[in-house]
């Protein structure tokens, strides 16, 4: 059972002595709001990926809440409530760090179609996303009465707005795929299921609920999301929910740079972007996300800005596993390799000292990639900071080569060092002595570097000539082979 009826549809009730989700496994913080929206005479349920992921024994990092209160109804229950949102109106209870994101059931509309609560909502947090046309933020909306209808598509069946009220039979089919349609009942810790989710689950099983190219052409980032969950859970795409995504791809366009940003860093920096990446590919959506870097990698598939994507990637999976900090400006600068290794060749070529060439080629595929996936400045700014600095790994002779180790960018750019290094795309001696002395005493440092004067340079990996003649120049330390 996965499509709507034409009345309500009556759930799967499943007892608490029948699933493994328990109290215990719950934050807290998502405790307090839903008790107290039950005290209150509100009904209260756990919804989405929380639910799924106790189901799966992974702990969750979030918990949503679904609820029959309106927005405003849950903003006079909680003093550390702020509404958010354009697309949706949601309710934010913060507790500390912590945020318990409530929303209010959602009704069908009269045409039947259907959209979910995580889909298409604002970019997370309260941070602003700087894109081409500015900034997207999360705006306190005005108060909508319940039952209001506010809901606008655009030509092409994108979802725009919507605020629709309704009851939580309504509400389920609003939500994008079965298994992040289960809510777990605090009146008595049962879960309903309405479209088979808990089978999903179980059989590892990734399901939109409604017709799937309806679904997409209303929200074309739920291809991204059907990704996400492939790759994050392990999960199998349902033929029906898979087959239609590489003919609808080019939805994505559409899709504001802001929105994708959030989207991108769920996909690459949560523990799976290698496999995500394939998966990306293989669905023929990375070309919509990173053009110029897809280009690039059908140009060189097996080329140097490959190898280093491929190792980037791994290398950001194991930070994320070990419990270390990932950063999406090294991120970009992974994915962005290839496009600034050829501007920078280009500039280069033009006789523009390399560290420079390399300065002005962030700014170009900067400048490209927000017209998809939007870059603020403090991604951006230190990206090219931290790639401009790669030649200076070359300079080792004498005390002032040492004052890179001082660069406040030093320890970002020494580790794209080693990833280059590794890849093939720098020689590692270079790498290897870096790393020697960052270990010695003051002293032993300068005596090295000075022991570094009158011997030459080593070469960078690999030449080119100039396009009209003329002598042979070694490409820029941040540039790949082609």
């Amino acid at each position: 059972m996965n499509e709507p009826s034409s009345r309500d549809p009556v759930p799967v009730i499943i007892p608490r002595s029948e699933h493994p989700v328990s109290r215990a496994l719950v934050a807290s913080s998502a405790l307090k709001v839903l008790y107290r929206l039950k005290d209150a005479g509100y009904q209260g349920f756990l919804v989405g990926g929380c639910v799924r992921d106790i189901l799966l024994g992974i702990t969750p990092k979030d918990f949503d809440v679904a609820t029959d209160a309106s927005p405003d109804e849950v903003r006079r229950l909680f003093r550390n409530c702020r509404l958010i949102g354009r697309r949706f109106r949601l309710a934010h209870v913060r507790f500390g760090d912590q945020v318990i994101e409530v929303a209010t059931f959602r009704a069908m509309h009269d045409t039947g179609e259907t959209d979910e609560e995580g889909s298409i909502e604002e970019p997370e947090g309260d941070a602003e996303i700087e894109s081409e046309g500015g900034f997207e933020e999360d705006l306190e909306p005005l108060p909508v009465p319940r039952g209001f209808d506010e809901r606008v598509l655009d030509d092409r069946g994108r979802l725009l707005r919507d605020n629709v009220y309704g009851s939580i039979d309504q509400d389920v089919w609003r939500r994008d795929f079965t298994c992040n349609a289960l809510y777990y009942n605090i009146e008595d810790f049962s879960i309903w299921d309405y479209t088979g989710g808990a089978e999903d689950v179980r059989n590892r099983t990734l399901r939109l609920i409604g017709d799937p190219e309806t679904r997409y052409r209303e929200d074309p980032v739920r291809m991204l999301r059907a990704v996400r969950f492939q790759a994050k859970l392990g999960f199998s795409l349902h033929p029906a929910t898979g087959d239609p995504i590489p003919r609808l791809a080019r939805l994505l366009d559409g899709i504001p740079p802001a929105r994708l940003l959030d989207e991108a860093q769920k996909l690459f920096l949560t523990g799976h972007a290698h496999r995500a990446y394939d998966l990306l590919a293989a669905h023929g959506l990375f070309e919509h996300l990173f053009p110029a870097a897809a280009r690039h990698l059908q140009r060189e598939p097996d080329g140097m800005a490959a190898r280093l994507l491929l190792a980037g990637l791994d290398a950001t999976d194991r930070r994320v596993g070990e419990g270390r900090s990932v950063t999406p400006m090294f991120l970009f600068a992974v994915l962005l390799f290839g496009p600034v290794s050829e501007y920078a060749q280009r500039r280069f070529d033009e006789g523009v000292p390399a560290s420079q060439a390399i300065a002005d080629a962030c700014d170009q595929a900067v400048i490209e990639q927000n017209r998809r996936i939007g870059l603020p400045k403090r991604f951006s700014i230190p990206m090219r900071e931290m790639l401009a600095l790669q030649p200076r790994f070359h300079r080792r002779a004498g005390r002032k080569a040492l004052n890179l180790l001082t660069h406040p960018r030093f320890r970002a750019a020494y580790d794209f060092l080693l990833l280059r290094a590794g890849a093939g795309a720098e020689d590692p001696e270079i790498a290897r002595w870096w790393t020697e002395i960052q270990e010695l005493p003051r002293e032993e440092r300068i005596a090295r570097a000075e022991s570094m004067k009158g011997e030459a340079p080593p070469a960078t990996p690999g030449t080119r000539r100039r396009r009209r003649g003329g002598r042979r120049r070694a490409r820029p330390s941040g540039g790949a082979d082609a």
